[in-house]
């Protein structure tokens, strides 16, 4: 098997294990008071996607999700009216949001598919629509060119990748996680930043050990990424400019970039005290969250 065909197995596994959100709703997964608190919980700190994502005006319209989760976005899609369709790498996340529909009494596709290989004809769907996912597969590229080939002409690309040049990548991840990491060297440093950020204890337990193996390579900016964006034990995860973000819809005819999201609760002292009239503007330009705009 070819690395990066290894590498998305290993991805696949994560994510399978932990589905994206979880962790925000302490209720039984799959109930419907499960399902209401993590709605409540996306939109409320990542206020900012239904306005970028227009929710309403894809009614009656094909749209394509890449990696659908837990199905918070797909629902949106599905009480619009649009004709949804949603695949994911991940058996355990089709299971869930095909679940969340048939509580809801409504229709979508779904499909356990990759994202760098779309089992759909050239063409087909008005929108293709991923929040947070084409930076966790190897080859996001491939997984962009894709997306541009199911889409018609004249159709949308609305895609969110993660930010290089926010805030949340060189000042979260790169310095606060760096220092607090430090602790990893202790006995009792998994127990610690279990209690202090409510990781698992397993997967903290985990790092330790890489760490203490091979210390320059955890600490590498490239897999101290991987373990700082979306959990301990995370595989993979990138991050993008807006020019490179650009290069890789090349082939659209037009392309917009968008930054979104502060990530608050990882300010210190003053992230919960800023009030959106300040959040929104800063986020604007120091964001986590690269939407880029593709039109074909």
């Amino acid at each position: 098997m070819l690395e990066a065909e290894q590498l998305k197995v290993k991805v696949r596994d994560f994510w399978n294990e932990n589905p994206c959100g979880t962790k925000f709703a302490q209720i039984e997964v799959g109930t419907k008071e499960f399902f209401a608190a993590i709605e409540k919980h996306r939109y409320e700190s990542e206020w900012h996607i239904p306005e970028m994502a227009e929710f309403p005006s894809w009614k009656g319209k094909k749209v394509l999700e890449v990696g659908c989760g837990l199905g918070t976005d797909a629902i949106q899609f599905a009480r619009a009216g649009a004709s949804y369709t949603g695949i994911d790498l991940t058996p355990r996340s089709i299971e869930l949001v095909e679940k969340r529909f048939q509580q809801e009494n409504l229709l979508g596709n779904f499909q356990i598919a990759d994202g760098e290989n779309l089992p759909f004809p050239d063409n087909h769907f008005d929108l293709v629509y991923s929040h947070g996912v084409l930076h966790h597969t190897p080859d996001t590229q491939k997984a962009i060119n894709e997306v541009h080939r199911v889409i018609k002409p004249g159709g949308k690309a609305l895609i969110m990748l993660y930010h290089r040049n926010s805030y949340n990548y060189y000042g979260n991840i790169m310095f606060f996680r760096r220092l607090g990491a430090q602790i990893l060297k202790y006995s009792w440093g998994p127990s610690l930043v279990n209690l202090l950020t409510k990781e698992d204890i397993n997967a903290l337990n985990r790092l330790q050990n890489d760490m203490k193996k091979n210390p320059q390579h955890f600490f590498s900016k490239e897999e101290f990424l991987n373990q700082n964006t979306d959990g301990a034990g995370n595989p993979l995860a990138k991050v993008y400019s807006r020019k490179e973000a650009s290069l890789l819809f090349s082939r659209f005819s037009q392309v917009n970039t968008e930054v979104r999201f502060l990530n608050k609760r990882w300010i210190p002292l003053l992230g919960k005290l800023l009030p959106r009239a300040i959040e929104s503007p800063i986020a604007k330009i120091w964001g986590w969250h690269l939407w880029i705009i593709g039109n074909k």
